[in-house]
């Protein structure tokens, strides 16, 4: 089916900066442990190359979001955070006010390096804490402990960061009930503007994957998310996502972007891309080359791209429902058909079966899923993958 665009979507920026102290098992990102100094003015000038490389698709838009994350970029310094950023407004208009998040390690930061970055121009901090407990921090691979957590939240807010994320995560090897929530609790008495919490996973190609550590069952896991979320919510935190919770209107813009199908730029080793084309009428997916040295490489002969794939509708379809049904507003059918270009009798088979089946509801326009739609999401995107919309919608 052909798409249909009469407007596209909004423009955020991510850069990705591989580097990290030590891969922690956990980790499936595309991270590198440090061997030596990091080539930070090199790698800042090939990631300028890659945005110029760029620029033709995006002439005329404004960025509404700037994400720098990682590996850990806060190994990065604040000279070269102001460069890169600094770089990127001579080439891209950005929004007046603009979100402009950098990722940051515990272990890696001080008051000074902070009060840098804010000065270069970050406005939004996220810091991976992942727990407060020492032990449980141990077992992850985390290369600072709590109190050096405690610091680093010290240190951003005399910074001046008032737009703080907490990151963290439950399901930790050996991890109870009770440590989870004291956890949870512990970081919302911190008073951040955001917590990220969401439950370890073992990926592949990692070593948790080939030496899986024992964690806390099925049923543990959900008293932790379902008890963790009745504290959040006592403590003023109100959820928009699976995964994420903030204070009022302090939602995050570029992760919002990117849940409600926005576009967005990928610059730097391993980043990806999403961007649609109202003239050509398509979506466009494109990947950069992933190791640090061969992208350092590759980018100054214009040869950084890895992978470009052209979604099909059942792919944009899948994808809009990969990142919808995670929100807890949902979306409307206007909103789909605005995001991908496509009629709603695309999905409407699909959708009407979910909600026969209990998995989703309509709810003042919006659709959205029911908390057992929340609890078994993998099921219910099985209704979205391209075989089953395909068939739902011809048959």
């Amino acid at each position: 089916m052909p798409f249909n665009f009469t407007t596209i979507p909004p423009l955020s920026l991510y850069i990705h900066i591989p580097w990290c102290v030590r891969k922690c098992p956990y980790c499936d990102f595309n991270s590198h442990a440090v061997r030596g100094e990091i080539p930070e003015q090199e790698y800042v000038s090939a990631l300028v190359a890659d945005l110029e490389q760029d620029l033709p698709l995006v002439w005329g838009r404004t960025v509404e979001s700037v994400f720098i994350g990682g590996g850990t970029p806060s190994l990065c310094s604040p000279d070269a955070i102001e460069r890169l950023l600094g770089d990127i407004r001579a080439r891209l208009p950005l929004r007046p006010a603009a979100e402009i998040t950098l990722e940051a390690n515990p272990g890696t930061v001080d008051r000074e390096r902070f009060a840098g970055f804010r000065k270069a121009g970050v406005n939004r901090l996220s810091l991976g804490i992942q727990s407060f407990d020492p032990i449980l921090l141990e077992r992850i691979g985390r290369i600072h402990d709590g109190q050096q957590a405690h610091a680093a939240i010290d240190a951003a807010r005399s910074a001046g960061f008032d737009n703080l994320n907490l990151d963290l995560m439950f399901g930790l090897p050996g991890q109870t009930r009770e440590q989870a929530l004291a956890d949870l609790g512990t970081a919302a008495g911190q008073e951040p503007a955001h917590i990220s919490w969401y439950e370890l996973t073992i990926e592949p190609n990692t070593w948790f994957y080939r030496h899986p550590p024992q964690r806390p069952d099925d049923e543990q896991l959900w008293e932790m998310q379902q008890q963790g979320n009745e504290l959040l919510h006592a403590a003023g935190y109100r959820r928009y996502e699976v995964s994420a919770w903030a204070r009022p209107g302090r939602q995050c813009r570029h992760n919002r972007n990117y849940w409600e199908f926005g576009d967005y730029l990928g610059i730097g080793a391993g980043a990806h891309g999403k961007l649609t084309d109202a003239v050509a009428q398509s979506i466009t997916r494109r990947s950069k080359i992933r190791h640090p040295q061969r992208y350092l490489e590759q980018v100054r002969d214009g040869q950084r791209l890895a992978n470009t794939a052209t979604l099909s509708s059942e792919d944009a379809v899948l994808e809009f429902a990969m990142n919808a049904l995670r929100r807890d507003d949902g979306f409307t059918v206007t909103a789909f058909s605005t995001a991908t270009g496509l009629p709603w009798s695309t999905i409407e088979p699909a959708v009407t079966a979910a909600i026969e089946t209990g998995l989703l509801v309509i709810d003042d326009s919006r659709i959205h899923t029911t908390p057992r739609g929340q609890r078994y999401l993998d099921e219910l995107l099985q209704a979205w993958v391209p075989e089953s919309v395909d068939n739902a919608r011809t048959g």
